[in-house]
């Protein structure tokens, strides 16, 4: 089985959130859902210099990731109907909404250590990122590669991506990826900061719903 990943820029990244809205729209996820989510990631603090407000080691990036399909996904190791599996053609981690048992679980949404899975409400369901597999099987990109505008995101053969752009997996404010080990390769932003820095905070916690 061929194991296929994602490829996050975060240097070029400017926090347009396109990636976010093209795969609501392709998904059809109600108000609220998201599978892909843009974090906003900051720190730094002004200091006073004779009567003027100065910035202080300020920095400030987005990381734009939905799910990591990992390979030792937290997710399906949890679920406690065996909703989760992946899929053989592309190594994707998907729910099959069927066996999905909803809002009696969320197990899933809460083993996940990059908060991927989202829930809906109405539909009692829970929601994550399958590698838009009906696209790829067209022949085509997931949605949110296409619509990126500064074309941070790609997609392909994991171990192709690797050799292309390195092995990198994680960056503040993503968990380290010896948790799950994610099939993925970041691009650190010039002021990216390690996965255990307290040198800055997620700015946009009121939306994304959480805080790390």
């Amino acid at each position: 089985m061929k194991q296929y990943g994602f490829y996050i820029n975060t240097d070029s990244c400017v926090g347009c959130k396109t990636c976010e809205i093209a795969c609501k729209d392709h998904k059809n996820l109600p108000v609220g859902v998201r599978i892909r989510k843009v974090r906003e990631y900051g720190g730094g603090k002004w200091v006073n210099k004779d009567g003027f407000l100065m910035p202080s080691d300020v920095f400030n990036y987005y990381v734009s990731m939905s799910c990591m399909h990992c390979a030792n996904p937290a997710c399906m190791e949890n679920c406690p109907v065996n909703a989760i599996t992946r899929d053989e053609e592309y190594g994707a981690v998907v729910i099959n909404k069927e066996k999905c048992i909803g809002a009696e679980c969320k197990v899933c949404i809460d083993a996940c250590p990059y908060h991927s899975p989202a829930f809906d409400e109405k539909e009692n369901k829970a929601y994550k990122c399958d590698m838009c597999i009906d696209k790829l099987k067209e022949g085509r990109n997931p949605v949110c590669i296409d619509s990126c505008l500064q074309r941070c995101i790609e997609f392909g053969e994991i171990e192709q991506l690797r050799k292309k752009y390195g092995t990198l997996a994680e960056i503040a404010p993503l968990p380290g990826a010896e948790v799950t080990n994610p099939n993925v390769v970041i691009k650190a932003h010039k002021f990216g900061q390690k996965v255990d820095s307290t040198a800055g905070r997620i700015k946009n916690e009121t939306e994304l719903g959480f805080s790390s």
